[in-house]
């Protein structure tokens, strides 16, 4: 299982070296922020929110003196807007009063923080600090039962069972390529097997489309030549970047 599980790593790489997070931020802060917002919703709908909202509160002092009633009409296309305006004022206040307005770079913080729990962690601390971590979402954790590297449900037993596959210099990367291979080819109602470039390592191959040109219908974002999640995507992605809000 072991060395079925890396290769599919390395084979992942070869089809995603783009791989990246699918949030846009130019800074920890605004990772952080677009992370919790990004909770029962897309990460496109995060994107096309968040220009508006960093405007008006570029800094933690600035959102924790934020009137929650704009707040919330700013991130109310995100949905819970209520919920995560309470996260969002909560956390920035806590930036803001126990760390200097700067968001820390230690899981043992972060997690303190109000909305904040592992999972949105590990993704600041992977893409904003270069803390290697394993980000366990639905896709991931969806996929790695799928491959059989483990029957958990758990997201904390699930990363303490990958984390063991793979050395610690491979955790953010893999992260991502989980989520891009979960995203765009092995989705959850119907994988896209027929056109699945890990087709020959998968022990659940055959669960989905297996005839190649329906499969390849099935593929989403750059794989299947649509925009995907970021409005400013890294210079190496090869596919279009995603509308603003309104411009669908």
């Amino acid at each position: 299982m072991v060395r079925r599980a890396r290769r599919i790593n390395r084979e992942l790489a070869e089809v995603y070296p783009y791989a990246h997070p699918e949030l846009d931020f130019r800074n920890p802060f605004e990772l952080l922020v677009a992370t919790v917002l990004s909770a029962q919703t897309t990460d496109l709908r995060v994107n096309q929110t968040t220009p508006a909202l960093f405007a008006a509160y570029p800094t933690p002092e600035d959102m924790a003196a934020a009137v929650p009633e704009e707040m919330e009409e700013i991130i109310r296309p995100t949905g819970f807007f209520r919920a995560k305006t309470k996260s969002l004022l909560g956390l920035s206040a806590a930036l803001r009063d126990e760390f200097g307005g700067e968001v820390p770079g230690r899981l043992e913080d972060l997690v303190k923080l109000p909305g904040v729990g592992r999972k949105t962690a590990n993704v600041v601390l992977g893409n904003a600090f270069g803390v290697p971590g394993i980000t366990v979402d639905t896709h991931f954790g969806r996929l790695v039962r799928r491959w059989k590297w483990t029957d958990e449900e758990d997201p904390v037993k699930v990363e303490a069972v990958v984390a063991g596959i793979f050395p610690k210099s491979e955790w953010t990367m893999l992260s991502h390529r989980v989520v891009f291979h979960g995203r765009r080819i092995c989705h959850a109602r119907k994988p896209a097997c027929g056109a699945c470039p890990i087709a020959p390592f998968c022990p659940s191959y055959g669960e989905g489309e297996t005839d190649p040109e329906k499969a390849r219908k099935l593929l989403k974002y750059e794989m299947g030549g649509y925009p995907g999640q970021r409005l400013s995507p890294p210079a190496d992605y090869p596919g279009k970047p995603a509308p603003a809000l309104g411009a669908e």
